[in-house]
């Protein structure tokens, strides 16, 4: 089993910064694709940027030019730095994760239980 942790959500001003760090742990032969998702309030949960495991990256066309995801292969973590935030901004943000478990050949998405990130004056 894994388990993936958020950290770093909070209270922020419009056009100030947050970075979130989601941390692995268990029993993680490999980690594949990791990736982070939001949901507002009253919408369907979206993709806001996913990273290869060799680090190739892809963003939301509402986040790109703001948000930066990168990873730590050895400490197995995941982190969102998140620049000039907007109200539309606030969501809970969840950590996603493609992790092959040791002794098995596929891998199993997980998921955090998220932060929340409330960007507002």
């Amino acid at each position: 089993q894994a388990q993936l942790v958020e950290s770093g959500g909070g209270l922020v001003q419009p056009g100030g910064s947050l970075r979130l760090s989601c941390a692995a742990s268990g029993s993680i032969s490999r980690i594949n694709n990791m990736a982070w998702y939001r949901q507002a309030p009253g919408k369907e949960r979206e993709s806001v940027a996913v990273i290869t495991s060799g680090g190739i990256t892809n963003y939301a066309d509402s986040v790109k030019g703001r948000f930066t995801i990168s990873r730590d292969n050895a400490k197995k973590t995941l982190y969102l730095q998140m620049n000039s935030l907007k109200p539309e901004d606030t969501a809970v943000y969840y950590c996603s994760a493609n992790v092959v478990i040791q002794g098995l050949y596929y891998g199993v998405r997980y998921w955090g239980k998220g932060t929340l990130v409330t960007v507002s004056s």
